[in-house]
């Protein structure tokens, strides 16, 4: 089963799996020098709107927006309606996960830090050349994703 997961931010972490294949990375949607701020909902849209028509997965897990207030909140919230308009556009299941319960689920706590989270997912996925939080929360949600739904080959 192909799934993707999302870390939502201005820098998104993601990552897939399909059939056994894992990939994971990041990719910055910033507005540039002069840009709308509804740039970067633009950008990823085209950008999720391109992985979803390759990757064709069955699934997308992502981590659920907590209210902190300002622009963050405002860009969690833009991100995460877009990935709730594709997944529903072609017919994907869509699964939000709270931040708590994805830490719980990875270190046994929740609240582990961003280290925390980091180290956890080097252990599970040693393959993968993890660069920051966002892409170790994406792997985090791709394995909660395999062992919560279920969704093995």
């Amino acid at each position: 089963m192909n799934i993707l997961t999302l870390d939502l931010a201005t820098t998104t972490g993601w990552a897939k799996k399909k059939k056994k294949k894992i990939e994971s990375g990041i990719v910055n949607f910033s507005p540039k020098r002069g840009d709308s701020p509804g740039i970067r909902f633009l950008k990823f849209r085209a950008w999720l709107t391109k992985v979803v028509k390759d990757l064709k997965p069955e699934v997308i897990v992502y981590e659920r927006p907590h209210h902190r207030g300002g622009a963050a909140t405002e860009v969690l919230v833009g991100l995460s309606t877009r990935v709730q308009e594709i997944a529903a556009e072609y017919k994907i299941e869509c699964q939000a996960v709270h931040s708590t319960t994805l830490k719980k689920f990875l270190t046994g706590g929740g609240r582990a830090s961003k280290e925390d989270m980091i180290r956890e997912a080097k252990i599970r996925f040693p393959k993968q050349d993890i660069v920051d939080d966002n892409q170790a929360d994406a792997l985090a949600l791709l394995a909660y994703a395999i062992e919560t739904y279920e969704y093995e080959d």
